[in-house]
């Protein structure tokens, strides 16, 4: 019964607790169950909030009593561990915050309980977030459910493994450079990259301050398109769901690539994106091979942008306790206190610089989205990589994990929204995704085009 009971979608469990077909507390128990049973062997969840059984035991006297909070009610969600949740332990993968416990909820952790969910726990991440691999000193590493010797990736690893291994049925992770779209094409799984600001990052650690702010966001993870539409409307503060998918959506012209000027791509990933081609055009989309404008400058534009600034934020975090920082996290801590005025100068003017450009080319690319609205493009090179790679085999070309994501890091450049859908699996059974972009805030359109695609797909 319990594995039963976790099969289902988020969508679905939310149905069945509002027909009174089953209870908060049956739901709870069951993902719990089957926590203790697959967790030790994923390492996917590394708290589990305390009371929740407490908590779902309140939502169905609410059920019984009329007083219902909202769409998501008595679903339990699993929260990223660099999310604050009031009450359960968050660490941010840092054994600085080893016992940290916070006292106020993030924003859209408060959102999600005003719709009526249940935080069921947190899920384990890389050391503040910083690399595309699940590993931390105070945790250890997430193993990829589909192959327990490769990564789940990052930086939402522990929340994609979760849900992939039907821990969890939903829930919250964040994207800089790819850390909801990486690791749910790694684990096989469905991800929402919304617009930038579309949903409040405060609570979020690392911050998103100065040009962070640009790309960094929050966004929903689960097993299907549906799901991640629901959970976009609570993570949003929206009163009614946000976009339920149809039969069809809007026939439009779709541009698609595969090469960015930047990495190749392994041929798996080539025939998953010729598949969601071959979908969107079955379905009358007119679509057309095409390299948007500026994505080609994507990646040197992030390193521009982002690195000199998330780098001086973790040497702040760590200023005096640098012995607790672990191996991924060290290298940026090397201080820059003897660099001098003119080399400062340099490095602000290069930033400005930098601004001005992504500025510049993200009008370009607007423009040319109005009549283009919708991208498909790879999420990375390769499927998932073994577990301590630092380059991977893309087609025969051995390139650093950081250069095979450029896909996704782009798309953080221009604020762009971005839903993951897997698509196939490669020889070896680990799964391939492929990503649809589109205008900032059209996140309905968005979603639209992927339920098409994840339907066809049959994933």
């Amino acid at each position: 019964m319990a594995d039963e009971l976790t099969s289902n979608s988020a969508a679905e469990i939310t149905r069945l607790i509002a027909a009174g077909n089953i209870s908060c507390v049956e739901v709870v128990e069951a993902f719990l169950q089957r926590i203790e049973r697959i967790n030790p062997a994923l390492n996917a969840i590394v708290t589990v909030a305390p009371h929740v059984l407490d908590r779902a035991r309140e939502k169905d006297v609410e059920l019984r009593t009329g007083k219902t909070t909202g769409p998501l009610q008595g679903l339990p969600l699993t929260i990223k561990d660099t999310i604050d949740t009031a009450g359960i332990l968050t660490t941010y993968g840092s054994r600085v915050f080893a016992h940290h416990v916070p006292t106020e909820d993030a924003v859209v952790v408060a959102h999600l309980k005003a719709a009526g969910a249940i935080i069921l726990g947190k899920t384990n991440v890389p050391e503040m977030a910083i690399p595309y691999e699940t590993d931390n000193p105070i945790f250890g590493r997430t193993n990829n459910p589909h192959d327990l010797t490769c990564t789940a990736g990052g930086s939402s690893g522990g929340e994609a493994a979760a849900i992939a291994a039907k821990l969890s049925p939903a829930g919250v992770g964040s994207d800089l450079s790819g850390s909801l779209r990486v690791p749910a094409h790694f684990c096989g799984i469905a991800a929402l990259k919304p617009t930038t600001g579309a949903i409040s990052m405060t609570g979020h650690r690392p911050t998103a301050t100065g040009t962070l702010s640009m790309g960094g966001c929050v966004g929903p993870m689960a097993g299907c398109v549906e799901d991640l539409s629901l959970l976009f409307a609570a993570m949003a503060g929206k009163s009614e769901d946000f976009f339920t998918p149809a039969a069809d959506s809007p026939r439009s012209r779709v541009a698609w690539y595969i090469a960015d000027g930047v990495a190749p791509v392994s041929n798996a990933v080539v025939k998953a994106v010729a598949k969601a081609i071959d979908i969107l055009k079955d379905a009358g989309n007119d679509v057309r091979e095409e390299i948007p404008p500026g994505f080609s400058e994507g990646q040197r534009l992030w390193i521009e942008l982002f690195s000199r600034v998330a780098a001086k934020q973790m040497r702040e975090v760590y200023r005096g306790r640098e012995q607790h920082a672990g191996p991924l996290v060290s290298p940026f801590l090397e201080s820059n206190s003897q660099t001098s005025i003119a080399k400062k100068v340099e490095t602000a003017q290069a930033l400005a610089k930098a601004i001005v450009e992504r500025e510049r080319r993200r009008e370009e690319l607007r423009r040319w989205m109005m009549t283009t609205p919708l991208i498909i493009s790879p999420v990375s090179a390769t499927a998932a990589f073994r577990h301590g790679a630092s380059r991977v085999d893309a087609n025969g070309e051995s390139i650093s994990v950081f250069r095979s994501c450029s896909y996704s890091q782009t798309v953080n450049v221009f604020g762009l929204p971005a839903v993951v859908v897997p698509m196939a699996r490669t020889s070896a059974g680990l799964p391939v995704g492929i990503q649809i972009i589109g205008r900032p805030f059209q996140e309905a359109e968005v979603l639209a085009a992927a339920a098409v695609i994840e339907r066809a797909a049959g994933f």
